[in-house]
Order: structure tokens, then sequence, then C-alpha cells
């Protein structure tokens, strides 16, 4: 089953929010832990153990893990593991981007199943020209895995390169999406290469009609709201992330499993 199939079908049963478990050090103190790999490992897998029985989707962000190197590692490869056997989807925030043999190499080390780090899908960047991406489409498509291609960001420093002009007048995320609609051509009923747009851009975001899915960070802690939401998406395949919003409920599993189920029906 493709990627895009299975989120859709997450979506519908789970409701569309993606949580993210991303042990920032302000966290880690926040719940009484010591910032190091113990801490690291109980904020971690009590988030799991807290959200993703009761989300679609579970996004890890790889570098709040490998800070603490290899043991760090080993904490983030028993997140996904955990993550997907309580019934999640698991996007790895890596938003990796390189070429040739070493865009293939970070392919397989979070596309293959043969991997530890394997997940359902990854967050990668286009900016080294999409084609730079073909080793992770080959090998999503290979998989049945996602991918999700830095769109439209809510960081002040992205409009320099996102919102410039192309030599067809388009902006360069413009054209992203241009890619995206045709590696999507044909899926249903949802194709499997999405788009990071955030929930903080403004309502300029241009077609977003690509056929694949839409991950928008910002939600909650940053800002967005779900009636930003609503008028920004409208109908879209929309995932609103949170992180920092749902985690700062911890270290109680219940109270952790109350936020992701009032957000879900919120955002219903």
């Amino acid at each position: 089953m493709t990627f895009g199939r299975r989120l859709a079908q997450a979506m519908a049963d789970r409701g569309p929010l993606c949580a993210g478990i991303d042990p920032h050090a302000s966290l880690l103190l926040e719940w009484g832990l010591s910032d190091d790999v113990a801490g690291l490992e109980r904020f971690a897998l009590t988030a799991v153990e807290g959200l993703a029985p009761h989300v679609a989707v579970i996004k890890p962000q790889s570098a709040f893990y490998e800070r603490f190197g290899s043991r760090g590692i080993a904490v983030l490869e028993r997140v996904v593991a955990a993550s997907r056997e309580a019934g999640a989807l698991v996007l790895l925030d890596v938003k990796r981007g390189d070429i040739g043999s070493t865009s293939q190499a970070y392919a397989d080390a979070y596309l293959d199943p043969t991997s530890p780090l394997a997940s359902d899908a990854v967050t990668v960047s286009p900016y080294l020209g999409f084609g730079s991406l073909t080793p992770f489409v080959e090998t999503a498509r290979r998989h049945d895995g996602g991918l999700f291609v830095l769109g439209l960001t809510s960081n002040r420093e992205g409009p320099e390169v996102q919102r410039a002009t192309t030599d067809t007048g388009e902006t360069v995320a413009a054209r992203m999406f241009t890619h995206l609609a045709g590696l999507n051509e044909g899926a249903a009923p949802l194709g499997s290469f999405g788009a990071v747009v955030g929930a903080t851009i403004g309502d300029a975001v241009g077609d977003l009609a690509f056929n694949g899915p839409i991950l928008a960070p910002g939600f909650g802690e940053q800002g967005g709201t779900a009636a930003d939401i609503r008028r920004i998406f409208g109908d879209l395949p929309v995932l609103p992330s949170s992180s920092r919003g749902l985690l700062r409920r911890g270290p109680s599993v219940t109270a952790l499993r109350d936020a992701a189920l009032a957000t879900n029906d919120e955002l219903r």
C-alpha cells in the first residue's frame, strides 16, 4: 500500500494531527529530566506512549537525538519502532538534501525497510534542484514510502529563495509544487509526495493542488490556529504539526493523550 493511501486512511481513522516529538533541552528541564541520554529516552518514550496511539503521524526531529551521538540515535530508533507499533505513521524530520550517491545513502537510511531508522516518510530539501531528489523519489516508490519537500516554510529567511522568481515568472516554490504534481499524477486517493507549507505563511501560498499531502508546521505554539488551517488550506489534505504545544502537557501520559485528542477534535 502506498504511503499516500496509508496516510489518507490514517487521517480518516485518527484525524489530521501530526505530533512532533522534539526533545528540546528546555522541554527536558520542564519535565524535570536531565539533559542527557537517560532524560532523552524517558522523555521520548513517554511522549510516544501518550501520543502515538492517538494521532495519524508522529514526527521526530532527528537533530534533537543526534546531539547525543550514537546513543541518541539508538533512542530515535526506538521512537520510530514504538510509534509504528502503536499504529502511527512515522515522518522522520531530517530535511536532507544532497546529490548522487550521498542522496541515495540518505534515502536508504530512512526509507529502506532493512534500516533501523526505516520510516514511512521523510522531509527533504529540493534547493539543490528538484532533480537532486531523484534517489529519494525512486527509493520511496520502491518501498512505498513518502516525501515531504520543503515548499513555503515559515522561517523569516525562507522567502529569499522560495519566493524568488524563475525564468518562467513563477516562484521557486511554485516550481516545486509543479514537480510534485507530476510525481503524484493519477495517484488515488492521495499521492505520496507532499510539501511543507507553514501554517503561519499567510494567504499568498499559490496553487497547492498537487494531489499530495501538506505538512503544516507552525500550528499551535508558533501561532497557527485551526481557523488559519481552514482559511489557508481549505479542503486540501493537510497535516497540521504541533510539537511543543503538545509536549508541554507532559510528563503525564494521560495529559498528552487528552491534548492530542482535543486538538484533533478542534481540527476536525
